[in-house]
């Protein structure tokens, strides 16, 4: 696995430079219900060989973000994480 694979699997799901996995597995259901080929009547080889490789693409993403290292450090927390206050919250009710 390289960049060239990583951005090429990317632009399949029709992803941008930066997604979530939410957005990842949202774009790979989205094509794959759009292509598959139950869906389609006619020309199925072309739905076919397109599951294929949606479904590659979408392997390789989760597999690269399954190998991602999260920084835990507390700036990259209250920069990456953008529901703090209602955790807070929850940590509070926890702690009691």
């Amino acid at each position: 696995m390289d960049f060239q694979d990583i951005d090429e699997a990317r632009k399949l799901l029709g992803l941008g430079r930066a997604a979530t996995l939410q957005e990842i597995k949202s774009a790979y259901r989205r094509l794959a219900h759009r292509h598959h080929p139950d869906k389609h009547d006619g020309d199925s080889q072309e739905n076919d060989e397109m599951m294929k490789k949606l479904n590659i693409a979408y392997r390789l993403l989760l597999d690269y973000c399954a190998d991602y290292k999260y920084n835990f450090d507390e700036e990259d927390v209250a920069r990456n994480f953008p529901h703090e206050q209602d955790w807070r919250k929850w940590r509070e009710s926890w702690r009691m």
